[in-house]
């Protein structure tokens, strides 16, 4: 399980300050530059599979719950954890930095998943996947507008293209007709907007010094924040009884505990480490994971069709992370 690391970096992270407290193992590996740059992708890379199993927890709360109350129940647990972690009041550095954490928590937290969340329940699963799929490209295209920090090169969009053609296998795969609904793919389309914002943002917070599990627990106290606004403007019943039920209690931990608390930790450490394309990149892997733990927890069949889609989406996500060399260079 990756460690919930807190640093700070100088120059070129050649110096790095561990805030957090850390088994002494894994301190060993963590001080020089590409060691901390592994530590990131397996950082993302956990997020990424831990968030395309949570389908399976949020399918079944849904028989019960609102998307709205799965959101606040998951947030609030995921405030109280990190809070536990680390009590220490934020202090800003910048006014306009509480407005950048507050603005990646109520986009990357709060809209980014109840405009998904919302979509499913007008359009079908496989149109939602497939749009969502295409995150990692508009995140592309905000990191180089926003932030000027990555070049856009011929490799990432050679793999965008087969990752993409992969999903669309996976998910259309055995269908014999494609039904669109337009609000919903029009939510989806928004929630993968909004969940470049939040990228950018956090990667600009990043920048900045902050320590990660400091920010992350701001964000989802500013997320939550939003999210009572909701239940104010759009009262729904609440069950205490339901809510502690032995059948959705382990959804709700697994969701706020190990989806929310852990994985946004780990995920902003990765974006602060190895950047917001390479981070985004990984989430093509999310239908392909789907897949699997569907297969394993659903007893969903995999068709010839489907296993190539993922062959595809899983090659796709490997070109677009290579670069060819320029021979000038190498002259």
């Amino acid at each position: 399980m990756p460690p919930l690391v807190t640093s700070v970096y100088h120059g070129s992270l050649q110096h790095v300050r561990i805030e957090a407290t850390l088994p002494l193992i894994m301190q060993k590996f963590i001080e020089p530059k590409g060691q901390v740059k592994v530590i990131g992708h397996l950082a993302v890379l956990f997020s990424v599979v831990v968030w395309a199993t949570t389908y399976i927890s949020t399918k079944k709360l849904l028989f019960g719950f609102s998307p709205l109350q799965i959101l606040m129940v998951r947030t609030f647990l995921a405030f109280i954890i990190l809070s536990f972690l680390n009590p220490k009041k934020m202090i800003y550095k910048e006014k306009k930095d509480r407005f950048l954490i507050a603005g990646a928590g109520i986009c990357g937290l709060y809209v980014y998943f109840f405009m998904e969340n919302t979509a499913l329940t007008y359009s079908s699963v496989s149109n939602v996947g497939v749009i969502v799929s295409i995150a990692p490209f508009l995140t592309l295209l905000a990191s180089r507008f926003a932030l000027k920090e990555e070049k856009l090169h011929l490799q990432y969009y050679i793999g965008f293209a087969l990752a993409i053609f992969g999903i669309c296998l996976m998910s259309y795969s055995g269908k014999t007709d494609l039904k669109l609904n337009p609000f919903g793919d029009f939510l989806a389309f928004v929630a993968i907007g909004v969940w470049a914002v939040y990228s950018v943002l956090t990667r600009m917070i990043a920048n900045k010094g902050y320590a990660t599990l400091l920010v992350t627990r701001t964000m989802f106290f500013y997320a939550f924040l939003a999210m009572v606004c909701q239940q104010i403007l759009f009262p729904c019943k609440w069950e205490l009884g339901r809510l502690l039920g032995k059948e959705y209690l382990f959804h709700f931990l697994f969701l706020g505990v190990v989806a929310s608390a852990l994985c946004f930790v780990t995920w902003n450490f990765g974006l602060k480490t190895i950047g917001t394309i390479q981070s985004s990149a990984y989430l093509y892997l999310s239908p392909v994971i789907t897949i699997v733990f569907a297969m394993l927890f659903l007893e969903e069949k995999i068709t010839l069709v489907s296993a190539i889609g993922a062959g595809l989406t899983f090659f796709g996500l490997l070109v677009s992370q290579r670069r060819i060399p320029n021979p000038k260079k190498i002259r």
